[in-house]
């Protein structure tokens, strides 16, 4: 009967390096936004307490806070597991992408949706290590593909750029409307 699973071994929580970190986090987000609840929303006198337009918000974030709270609790009183800031430096260093994609969205009013979306494909391409010059027109095809499917097939209206502007009449026309 030893292959019989038990419920402690069903449910056995994995603690990762990082998760006293994450937990802290998790509280002191919580309990911010949980603070911040009284500016944010509004209590309308002689309404239902369901129809508050506070009322789940300030329910949800309590979750929030009491949950957070005992994962704390959780955390701290486990045993350490080695590599806790080698872990939070992970998450950190994901954010570059966020930083990649905020500055994609900059710059596509100005390079245009097609021009800029190539360039930001190779540079990625190349920021993740990729140097063979087929996998970098891969990626520039890539690039094309998706801003087609987007703008021709998806009649998505995207920025033309204002670098369009340069472009004799008929070819910016051209761009403005394709790419």
């Amino acid at each position: 009967m030893s292959h019989v699973k038990t419920l402690q071994s069903l449910f056995k929580r994995y603690r990762r390096p990082g998760d006293i970190v994450f937990a802290w986090i998790a509280l002191i987000v919580s309990v911010f936004l949980l603070l911040q609840l009284a500016d944010q929303t509004v209590w309308k006198n002689g309404g239902k307490l369901f129809a508050q337009p506070r009322f789940w918000p300030a329910v949800s974030l309590a979750c929030m806070v009491f949950f957070a709270a005992f994962h704390l609790l959780g955390s701290a009183l486990s045993e350490r597991i080695p590599g806790r800031w080698r872990e939070v430096w992970l998450w950190i260093t994901s954010l570059e992408y966020a930083g990649w994609f905020i500055a994609y969205a900059a710059v596509v009013p100005y390079g245009g949706y097609l021009l800029t979306t190539v360039v930001f494909a190779i540079a990625l391409t190349r920021r993740v290590g990729y140097r063979r010059a087929s996998t970098l027109i891969a990626a520039a095809a890539a690039a094309v593909v998706i801003v087609l499917l987007f703008k021709t097939l998806l009649k998505v209206n995207l920025p033309g750029g204002l670098i369009y502007e340069a472009l004799p009449g008929g070819l910016r026309q051209f761009m403005l409307t394709y790419f």
